[in-house]
């Protein structure tokens, strides 16, 4: 048994052995003596009426002690004997151990910051490992990317490299092969500037998963708040233990760094691994249930997740949980930012409505470490009043789900609409979308940066299966395609799945390109979905979080459509860089200065008539700044035939200005007479083959908008 001091010299107060916060295991915490050979602990049990500590003082070889101190339901003491690499946990005094302590689950250290899985017979054992912070980040620094000029790619760390033959085998699918100069040229020659990983917190797989002998792949089924998955490092690092996986994390964003790319983690906060109620505890159901997670009435979990449990964000502890965490990672792993999931759970008061006002948000905002770093919000739950994009404050920018299903309703709804004989929608709805949803965002006090746009994520289609498949096709997921949505907002172009048609496969590799383009300019913040720049497929599985395979990795052996969709992206992530960098630095934040001027087919400002006809789908739109020294011109063509066009002269430049309120002297010259357009990219043109870039043509000269199309005109 490790010996805890409590220790008092005859005539004076009590000697200060331990302190409850910092929570967690420390080697030295202010205000208490350091003691060679003894550890700082404090873990928050408030359904605890006494805590022992069980813990390794050599491998296998177990002991435990109480941690004799208790305030606030925070149990705490100084321990004996906890080194690095040593495993440990929890278990209540009261209640007696059911086997060896390395034999059955203790509860785990919700701040424990490493954590090994070991074979528990039908479930597997988890145990927190007390790990250190040393590492030699060298000269490498954070990018601080501006907003303005982000492009996010949403990855996978295993998935992303599994199967790329320029990594070495042993560092495929692990930090070490995301952060490998291999990946690291790939992404840059992209374009992207920062890369938003699913979880990558410890998390455990779901116990039907296991009975179907599947994976949580996604790993939106976080065991450990502060420890890295130790399944996504090599096997080297794992077999050193928790301290060499923590390494090689940081190892890959440092390299990312030293590369210029930022690091978002994607972080789950909203519920745990430990699911429904009539689960075993691992952690924080052992440890205090009634606190940790939100109960109704009836004494059930509220579930506003679908997964079981609901961490409860009234509750202090909960929140102080989420914060160390989040600056956790920022101060020990220097990421760049978070991604929310189910973000409003995490703002749900004591009445369980959302509050953009809540605690959480607040404290964030105040916080000097946090506030300096990209938070975005999954702006959903699937509780009450749960869809709340546009409403986060002023700091966080959202998932924007409107532009996610106008580009689609635009581009493939409406294309299946019109190729049957019917109507298509508003032109006025993908106008709105391409000027960064502004009005969404303006009740918040934010800007078009705020807006997160995306048409792909990893729930739901690839941009390739949202051109090939009507309905999903999830079979493999072992719940008989139940699971996944049925609304896709997808046109399989008249074939369902692959086919050798290449008619069919030259439309849907045009439509593609579109919501491409679509993404890439408009304004807001684009994310790309890994994969969708080659037009990866997961052959109609939209729900593929339990397919760790070839069916979710990414796929390297590139045949001509993946390097022509390859080959577009680059193109357009490039010019959309090009024409950033010859903006003025508050573009297009400032809404005094940036514009968006929209014309017909004949050139002339749009009216409310022509918006609301459902026969126009032809808009020019001529985006710019009052001191910018470059001006693009999209057109978007969203019908099934070509149209004669009209570029827009001074005359309609004036009146599109005077309209929009811009004073005269904005943008391309001083009276706008030596406006002219260069064209540099179309959706109608397939890479590799002929097309009329470079062409210059003068402001009210005619041109074609090809059918289904989007180009972009250089207007200087």
């Amino acid at each position: 048994m490790a010996h805890v001091i409590t220790g008092t010299t005859a005539g004076s107060a009590p000697k200060r052995d331990s302190r409850p916060l910092p929570l967690g295991v420390r080697h030295a915490v202010p205000g208490v003596p350091e003691v060679p050979g003894a550890v700082n602990v404090s873990v928050y049990a408030p359904g605890v009426p006494a805590l022992d500590i069980h813990y390794e003082t050599a491998p296998g070889s177990w002991t435990s002690a109480r941690l004799t101190d208790t305030v606030l339901g925070i149990h705490h003491g100084r321990v004996f004997g906890l080194r690095h690499g040593s495993r440990y946990g929890f278990w209540p005094r009261s209640t007696e151990l059911p086997a060896e302590p390395g034999g059955f689950q203790l509860l785990l250290d919700p701040y424990g910051r490493g954590i090994e899985e070991a074979d528990g017979g039908s479930e597997p054992v988890y145990f927190s490992v007390y790990t250190g912070s040393a590492f030699d980040w060298g000269d490498s620094t954070r990018p601080h990317t501006p907003w303005r000029d982000t492009v996010i790619y949403e990855a996978h760390v295993r998935g992303q490299t599994m199967l790329h033959p320029g990594i070495p085998e042993e560092l495929r699918g692990t930090y070490a092969g995301m952060g490998h100069p291999v990946m690291i040229q790939y992404l840059q020659d992209l374009g992207i500037t920062a890369v938003e990983l699913l979880p990558v917190h410890f998390h455990a797989d779901e116990l039907h998963l296991q009975e179907l002998g599947l994976t949580n792949y996604w790993g939106y089924n976080t065991l450990g708040f502060f420890a890295p998955h130790a399944g996504y490092a090599t096997e080297a690092a794992r077999r050193a233990g928790a301290q060499a996986v923590q390494d090689e994390v940081k190892a890959m964003v440092k390299a990312l760094h030293e590369a210029g790319i930022e690091v978002l983690l994607d972080v789950v906060y909203n519920h745990t691994a430990e699911g429904k109620a009539e689960r075993p505890a691992l952690s924080w159901r052992g440890l205090g249930d009634e606190t940790y997670y939100r109960h109704g009435p009836d004494g059930g979990y509220v579930d506003t997740t679908g997964c079981g449990n609901t961490l409860d964000f009234s509750e202090p502890r909960v929140v102080q949980l989420a914060l160390d965490s989040l600056r956790h990672w920022v101060q020990e792993y220097r990421v760049d930012g978070f991604r929310f999931d189910l973000a409003p759970t995490l703002c749900r008061d004591g009445d369980g409505k959302f509050n953009p006002r809540h605690p959480f948000l607040v404290a964030v905002a105040a916080d000097a470490v946090l506030q300096d770093v990209k938070l975005i919000s999954e702006p959903w739950d699937v509780g009450p009043d749960g869809w709340q994009t546009g409403r986060f404050p002023q700091g966080w920018a959202d998932w924007n789900d409107h532009f996610r299903d106008i580009a689609r309703d635009f581009w493939l709804r409406d294309q299946a609409a019109l190729a049957a004989g019917g109507e298509g929608g508003s032109m006025g709805r993908l106008a709105g979308a391409l000027a960064g949803s502004s009005e969404l965002f303006a009740g918040s006090g934010r800007t078009p940066l705020a807006s997160i746009n995306f048409v792909t994520a990893h729930d739901g289609f690839t941009l390739a299966d949202l051109t090939m498949f009507e309905r999903k096709h999830n079979e493999a997921n072992g719940e008989e395609n139940r699971d996944g949505t049925g609304e896709n907002r997808s046109y399989n172009h008249g074939v369902e799945g692959p086919t050798d048609d290449e008619r069919v496969n030259a439309g849907r590799a045009r439509t593609a390109r579109n919501l491409m383009a679509t993404l890439t300019l408009s304004l807001g913040v684009p994310m790309l979905a890994a994969g969708d720049e080659t037009g990866r497929s997961q052959r109609g599985n939209n729900n593929a979080y339990c397919q760790d395979s070839e069916l979710s990795w990414l796929h390297w052996d590139f045949d001509d459509a993946a390097r022509q969709m390859l080959s577009t992206t680059r193109t357009l992530l490039r010019l959309r860089r090009e024409y950033l960098a010859r903006q003025p630095y508050h573009f297009p934040a400032d809404p005094r200065q940036s514009f968006l001027l929209w014309f017909d087919q004949d050139g002339l400002p749009m009216t409310p008539e022509r918006w609301n006809d459902p026969h126009t789908r032809l808009v020019q739109v001529l985006i710019g700044s009052g001191d910018g020294a470059l001006n693009g011109s999209v057109v978007l063509n969203g019908g099934l035939h070509d149209v004669g066009i009209r570029l827009p002269d001074a005359e309609a430049l004036s009146a599109a200005r005077r309209d929009a309120g811009i004073r005269q002297d904005a943008g391309a010259g001083p009276d706008g007479t030596d406006l002219g357009y260069e064209l540099v990219f179309s959706t109608a043109d397939v890479p590799g083959e002929a097309n009329r870039h470079g062409v210059r043509l003068p402001a009210g000269e005619t041109d074609t908008a090809p059918a289904n199309s989007i180009s972009l005109y250089r207007a200087a």
